[in-house]
């Protein structure tokens, strides 16, 4: 956080938004949402998320659940099992997240495909 200025260091936009408020984290979010029962396997989002690369997936994984947004769940087998699914802290986040997809789906055309004037 050295390169942030000081008074942006507390700032509840900047530092939550910045936890998950990229594309990848936001669609691995809806896929967990959105699954049959609200846990999927990396390589069931990897199918979802076919122009995410692993390497990505992965580390999206990774700050959602060091963010608390997700559960990582590994099962003791061989080969090993890996759940994820959200955490109450993600589904809390998700009316938000479904409210600003809503948004974006009415204002699609106003948005994408205007040209600016």
């Amino acid at each position: 956080m050295a390169d942030i200025k000081e008074e942006y260091k507390y700032c509840p936009i900047r530092q939550v938004i910045s936890k998950f408020g990229d594309k990848w984290s936001l669609l691995t979010l809806y896929m967990l949402y959105t699954s049959d029962n609200g846990v999927l396997r990396f390589n069931e989002l990897r199918h979802l998320m076919t122009d995410c690369s692993q390497k990505m997936l992965s580390a999206t994984l990774k700050r959602l659940e060091q963010s608390n947004i997700i559960n990582r769940k590994v099962y003791p087998e061989v080969p090993p099992r890996v759940e994820y699914s959200l955490t109450e802290t993600g589904l809390s986040l998700m009316p938000t997240i479904t409210a600003l997809i809503e948004w974006a789906q009415a204002h699609f055309d106003d948005i994408v495909t205007k040209k600016a004037v």
